[in-house]
């Protein structure tokens, strides 16, 4: 019996989130490496891999109009660029717990900004929704020690967490899910290459270490082009709203990957915020469908995930 739309929604969005919250180790390892150049090699290896993908299927098919050009370039400078930068300064100067709580509001903002976006007024269920998934995020993570300035860091990075969803909206229903995620990444590659080189000369890249060499291939293969394939996949069936409740794993699984590795000890309330974060995933996910998704992604490529 095939899965509904929200259901296979809901089960992508899960597992990218899930894989990103499981990045957080990977990224800590490289917060000693190159920060641009690092980037650049991670993005190009990924950007590869997607446009091969992309063109199995014969020539890359519409052609790019210029307004999705644009969008595509913001969506890259942001959702990429300036969250991998914002992130990375903000775990420098900031405890990792209390980055994850702020990037955890993704989906108080999503349900908010959304469908203003869309010239909708937010629903109200929704919004409750979120606000529980949030508070569950906050439960699980609560702010660590650290500066201001890291927590400035952080709020850039939840406002780009937004933007890697509200911009590639539009952009899914006619070029789809592999050609979005294959040309932001593409395009990310000069962005940090060429900022290393104005920033850091000759000292944009080194040879990693084992456990950077490890990180780099994780966040390339893994983290952007599978996450990225599942998320704007689950994006186009759900919609903004009801996937950005699923950012909320985003701190659960952080600490969940943690305590299964032996790195972090699982507490109570840790316990606690997962429950809440599942609820209100549950109480947005379910009930009456009145959002329209952009499942014509589906139409427009085939499935990466294998439907």
């Amino acid at each position: 019996m095939p899965l509904s739309d929200a259901a296979s929604g809901g089960l992508r969005a899960a597992a990218a989130m899930t894989v990103l919250g499981c990045s957080t180790g990977a990224t800590a390892v490289l917060t000693g490496y190159p920060l641009y150049g690092g980037q650049a090699v991670r993005y190009l290896l990924a950007a590869a891999l997607l446009l091969a993908l992309a063109r199995r299927a014969g020539p890359l098919r519409p052609r790019l109009r210029p307004a999705e050009l644009v969008r595509l370039l913001l969506l890259s400078a942001t959702g990429l660029f300036a969250f991998n930068v914002l992130l990375i300064q903000a775990l420098r100067r900031t405890d990792p717990a209390a980055v994850g709580s702020v990037v955890g509001c993704t989906p108080l903002l999503l349900a908010v900004v959304g469908p203003l976006l869309a010239g909708r007024r937010p629903q109200a269920r929704l919004l409750g929704a979120a606000a529980v998934v949030v508070a569950g995020a906050a439960v699980t993570q609560s702010s660590g020690p650290g500066d201001p300035l890291g927590f400035l860091f952080a709020l850039g990075t939840l406002a780009c967490e937004a933007a890697f969803s509200l911009l590639a909206v539009d952009l899914l229903p006619r070029l789809g899910a592999v050609r979005v995620s294959a040309y932001t990444t593409a395009l990310a590659v000069p962005m940090f290459g060429l900022t290393g080189l104005a920033l850091d000369g000759t000292g944009l890249l080194r040879v990693p270490s084992a456990a950077e060499a490890g990180a780099l291939l994780y966040l390339a293969v893994v983290l952007t082009v599978v996450a990225f394939l599942l998320w704007y996949a689950a994006l186009g069936r759900l919609g903004p709203e009801r996937a950005g409740l699923f950012a909320g794993l985003i701190p659960v699984t952080a600490a969940l990957s943690g305590a299964a590795l032996g790195t972090a000890t699982l507490h109570p309330g840790e316990l606690l915020g997962t429950a809440l974060v599942g609820l209100g995933v549950c109480a947005g996910i379910t009930g009456r469908q009145s959002l329209t998704p952009v499942s014509a992604v589906m139409a427009a490529e085939p499935d990466p995930a294998g439907r």
